[in-house]
């Protein structure tokens, strides 16, 4: 259960710096913010391994930069799912993903997991 909040903090806290960093994906208010964390914590554990098994051909052509792309696209998705949480265009898409991950590596690092 401490795993989860946990988890749940710290891509919230990402959240937040990516709606910063970038003006094209807005969450409104914090219960959006915390839904929009829960939902890409459950799509990045759940359904992106599955994508990219299906994919895995496009990504040994690509040498993984496919992956990129995957990650762009559901992070996309999921602002198409949750109400309040919006983003503006795939490339705001695909950037967003990019710096979200980063940022919650950081964190991750930071934390010691």
């Amino acid at each position: 259960m401490l795993n989860f909040l946990i988890v749940l903090v710290v891509d919230s806290i990402a959240l937040i710096i990516v709606t910063k960093l970038f003006k094209g994906i807005q969450v409104k208010g914090w219960g959006s913010l915390l839904i929009s964390a829960l939902a890409i914590g459950f799509v990045n554990a759940f359904i992106r391994p599955i994508v990219i098994i299906l994919t895995l051909p496009i990504n040994i052509l690509t040498l993984g930069i496919f992956t990129l792309f995957i990650n762009g696209f559901l992070f996309y998705m999921v602002s198409k799912i949750i109400k309040g949480f919006d983003i503006k265009g795939y490339w705001n898409a695909f950037w967003g993903a990019l710096v979200f991950s980063i940022v919650a590596v950081i964190l991750n690092l930071l934390i010691g997991r």
